[in-house]
């Protein structure tokens, strides 16, 4: 367990704004771990009620089928916080969340996690807003799983992705590219079909790939690909 750090809090997101003084509060009401690539944080259904803030590295929330095969729900970097679900409701855990890369972590208890937001207003609303976003990127999820064949799925992920790394009116540049297994989770398919789909949009130049980016040169085709399944 390593000592408080208020510069390491100063980048998490939720806290944003918050005075020094209860910054530096905060971070000794906190404990402090590392985890090492691939180790696992929370396991789904443990009873634990921490509260974690992401203060160096990326996690990835997951989740399995009876089969085992994995899901990803989301990667949450440095700055990103998990675990306020259970914190809020008291009830078992819902996914579990693996380290992707070396982490460091500030943990916080149940009882301090709720005593921050009703004392600080502004941090009980980043936790509304961030659950407002969960709950909408689940409904499109659920959509999209409910009404997509699984190459339009595997479209639909990379129009995502594409719109948060645009470059221009049409165009995106993603980096790193998306590695096919990580986007075979994210839509429940299998990797042959993400790399099918990836070499036909490349055929058509909608997207190329380079050393260490994927280029959509046509954002706007791939926009109709997939509202055309969607009857958008």
């Amino acid at each position: 367990m390593s000592e408080p750090d208020t510069g390491s809090l100063k980048g998490v997101g939720l806290l944003q704004g918050l005075p020094i003084d209860v910054l530096a509060a905060t971070a000794k009401d906190c404990g402090w771990r590392a985890f090492a690539a691939q180790e696992q944080i929370i396991d789904r259904q443990s009873e634990t009620t921490d509260v974690f803030f992401v203060v160096e590295g990326k996690v990835r929330v997951v989740n399995y089928s009876v089969s085992g095969r994995e899901i990803t729900l989301d990667d949450i970097e440095t700055g990103g916080h998990f675990g306020e679900l259970a914190a809020i409701d008291g009830a078992p855990r819902s996914a579990s969340v693996m380290a992707l890369t070396p982490c460091r972590v500030a943990l916080m208890s149940q009882d301090r996690f709720l005593d921050l937001i009703e004392r600080n207003p502004t941090v009980a609303l980043r936790v509304m807003r961030d659950m407002a976003v969960i709950i909408r990127n689940s409904t499109e999820r659920i959509m999209d799983l409910s009404t997509l064949a699984a190459n339009n799925r595997v479209q639909a992920d990379l129009l995502r992705l594409a719109v948060n790394n645009m470059i221009d009116d049409d165009s995106a540049s993603i980096s790193p590219i998306p590695v096919h297994g990580d986007v075979a989770s994210r839509v429940s398919t299998t990797r042959e079909t993400v790399a099918r789909v990836m070499n036909d949009l490349a055929r058509q130049g909608v997207v190329e790939r380079g050393k260490d980016v994927l280029v959509v040169n046509d954002v706007e085709r791939l926009r109709d690909m997939v509202e055309e399944v969607r009857g958008e």
